[in-house]
């Protein structure tokens, strides 16, 4: 069974909230006694989450100098994982048109879990991204996804124009995000099973994820001010529109 410790008084409450069959033990720091670690620790007593009091130095180390706010979670990942094969099935569980976010490429960990966190908020069923050349779900996704990660399936695909075209075949809408769009997104119908799709954090859209898409749209941005908006912002964005679109 694989493993994986997450950090981060969000991250750990989540897990225990959402996944507490999977969190294996606690080691939090010893002289923290604020009413959020407290709470923590009740949370972890009414799972039955063994709890191991250590020093901020011994966290420091398992951390490897992240930001740990006092507490590290071991996790023994048995929950489903996903691929490309469960999609179908995925689309035929929703219970309101299919709505799916697709990151092409997005590297940094930050983004894809902040990206993750958005799409739980905004019920997406989905988010696809690469398997290779593209962050996957590891202890700081987690942590700034803040639950989202246990939350809403992340599948990884091995060809990411090969899954659009298979989409469209099933009836989702592919609907790519592009600075250069002539169409805004405010003029784009989200109500039909949609799949949001959204570059690197550099490069954007690569040729063939764009050709893969039905439509190309914009985030109206103010003249004179930024060029472009963070991926995670974007996705936001987007993802929040189709929402209000679906009322």
């Amino acid at each position: 069974m694989a493993e994986q410790q997450i950090y981060g008084l969000h991250a750990v409450m989540a897990a225990l909230r959402y996944e507490p069959e999977q969190v294996q033990e606690l080691w939090v720091e010893r002289q923290r006694r604020d009413g959020r670690i407290q709470t923590l620790l009740d949370t972890a007593a009414t799972h039955g989450a063994p709890v191991r009091l250590v020093e901020r130095a011994e966290l420091d180390r398992l951390s490897g100098g992240s930001r740990h706010q006092g507490v590290i979670a071991q996790l023994a990942l048995a929950q489903r994982t996903y691929d490309e094969a469960d999609v179908p099935e995925l689309l035929a569980a929703a219970t309101e048109p299919a709505l799916l976010l697709v990151l092409d490429g997005v590297q940094d960990p930050h983004n894809l879990g902040a990206c993750l966190r958005s799409a739980a908020a905004a019920g997406v069923h989905a988010v696809i991204a690469p398997a290779d050349r593209a962050a996957g779900l590891n202890a700081t996704v987690r942590k700034v996804a803040c639950g989202a990660a246990a939350i809403t399936p992340f599948i990884p695909v091995t060809n990411l124009a090969r899954t659009l075209r298979r989409l469209r075949e099933q009836g989702v809408w592919i609907i790519g995000a592009a600075g250069e769009a002539e169409t805004r997104l405010y003029q784009v119908d989200f109500t039909a099973p949609t799949a949001i799709v959204l570059g690197a954090e550099d490069k954007g859209l690569r040729r063939l994820t764009r050709e893969g898409c039905d439509r190309v749209a914009r985030i109206p941005l103010k003249a004179g001010g930024v060029e472009s908006l963070n991926v995670s912002v974007a996705a936001g964005i987007f993802l929040f529109e189709a929402r209000r679109q679906r009322g």
